[in-house]
């Protein structure tokens, strides 16, 4: 029962790997920031209408303020990430985006919530880290834009603190009504972007269909699943477990768009898996060790 959040969050990162592939299938055409938007709307509303259908939400006393908060910070995170794909790449922008939220969700739990870190969460980073480092390691071949990874940076940040708003929501309402909530109002932060990009592409209903896939399987499903492990485990850990992201997204990349891995990479990519082993079965020890010095001290 112990292990089942870990797993929850390790699924939800697995789809959000998928989300890299998926856009492969759209036009040059389709704007990231519009597909961001997309996949907002349709995650979030299509969650939104099932949780009012079955009045699971409370408006009156729903916590719109945090909701807000973690709104915006999706929608940053989202628009940060995209405009560092445009700059420096997928590759460098998801390995520095995702690979350092965990650390700024530590360091933030240390130094504002006074939560040190454990050594399981330090060691697992540390491999996850070099993980990711390696895993996009090319010849000389890879173009680092100083600014596409400044905004990768700051995504990383904007990433984390979604994270921590999210957990602090989800210890008092369902994670499915925190993730329509949030959506929906991502959406309609984000519609301003349809006045300001080219939209004729989804005319075409391929494309409609992907942005749907991306919307109910890579937003509503996957962090539905982030939610209900979130809720469990600390944020800094949930955060290194989402690094199955690029594990995901370059093994999808090997065997649906061709790529090819370098032997770095498949070591970096045997690192990540390493680090989800030893923070997900490190963190059930711990845990067993700590409830049966509970139950002697009782």
């Amino acid at each position: 029962m112990t292990v089942l959040p870990y797993i929850f969050v390790l699924l939800g990162a697995i789809l959000w790997g998928t989300t890299g592939t998926a856009q492969t299938f759209l036009p040059d055409s389709a704007h990231p920031f519009i597909i961001s938007a997309g996949r907002s709307a349709t995650g979030g509303l299509f969650l939104l209408i099932i949780m009012v259908l079955l009045k699971k939400i409370k408006f009156r006393s729903w916590p719109w303020k945090q909701t807000l908060y973690a709104a915006i910070c999706i929608s940053l995170f989202q628009l940060l990430f995209f405009s560092s794909v445009r700059l420096t790449g997928v590759a460098v922008a998801s390995v520095v985006a995702i690979g350092s939220a965990p650390v700024f969700s530590g360091l933030i739990e240390w130094i504002f919530l006074k939560m040190r870190p454990t050594k399981v969460w330090g060691f697992s980073t540390g491999l996850a880290i070099i993980g990711c480092m390696l895993l996009f390691v090319t010849k000389g071949e890879v173009s680092i834009n100083p600014f596409g990874v400044l905004y990768s940076l700051i995504a990383g940040i904007i990433f984390a603190l979604y994270t921590m708003t999210s957990k602090s929501m989800l210890q008092k309402e369902e994670a499915m009504s925190v993730v329509a909530m949030t959506f929906s109002l991502s959406a309609l932060l984000l519609t301003p972007s349809y006045f300001l990009f080219d939209v004729s592409w989804l005319n075409d209903a391929g494309n409609i269909g992907i942005i749907f896939y991306l919307g109910i399987a890579t937003t509503s499903i996957a962090y539905v699943l982030y939610g209900w492990g979130l809720r469990k485990i600390p944020a800094s850990s949930a955060l290194t477990l989402s690094l199955a992201e690029p594990t995901t997204a370059a093994l999808l990349g090997v065997v649906v768009v061709g790529e090819i891995l370098s032997t770095t990479s498949w070591m970096g990519i045997g690192l990540l898996l390493g680090s989800i082993a030893i923070l997900t079965l490190g963190s059930k020890s711990a845990r067993g060790q700590s409830e049966g010095v509970g139950k002697v001290s009782v």
